[in-house]
């Protein structure tokens, strides 16, 4: 079964911790220095936070699956989106080791689909990922036109 995947840069780890711990009625499955995760089943969610310099807000939102079979599904559904696929493969982020793809949507929202595979001890370098993934799966698609309001859109026009 898959879940939503929720990740927000915070300016005040503690201060997030608390307040989302409140607000779900639940403590995180991972604390560290600079991350926390929490998994809901009510509403079925991966939310996590990290203090890693990022700007406040939402860095990226994603689908986590369960199995090879739910992965490969949803990885032929990023291929029908019409849109440029980083395929990341094996990776370590987040304190766990994944297999992942990354994609931005017409907007360029960034979407993480991922398997996690195992627990990691270090945060990993996906910390530069996200960036990364916005450069190669937001590339505009159609002509000069797009290719300006992308440079606009990423400047915060």
């Amino acid at each position: 079964m898959k879940r939503l995947h929720v990740h927000v840069a915070v300016e005040s780890l503690a201060a997030s911790v608390r307040f989302y711990s409140a607000l779900f009625a639940a403590e995180p499955v991972v604390l560290k220095p600079d991350y926390a995760k929490w998994m809901l089943e009510d509403p079925r969610v991966n939310f996590a936070i990290s203090q890693r310099g990022a700007a406040p807000g939402i860095e990226h939102l994603g689908i986590q699956v369960e199995d090879h079979t739910e992965l490969e599904e949803v990885y032929a559904r990023l291929q029908r989106a019409d849109r440029p696929v980083l395929e990341e493969g094996d990776t370590t982020c987040c304190y766990a080791q994944s297999e992942k793809s990354w994609i931005c949507d017409p907007q360029g929202v960034l979407w993480e689909t991922f398997l996690t595979t195992a627990e990691s001890t270090v945060y990993g370098q996906d910390g530069v990922r996200p960036a990364a993934a916005r450069s190669a799966c937001c590339a505009p698609t159609k002509g000069p036109a797009a290719a300006t309001e992308a440079r606009q859109s990423e400047s915060g026009r």
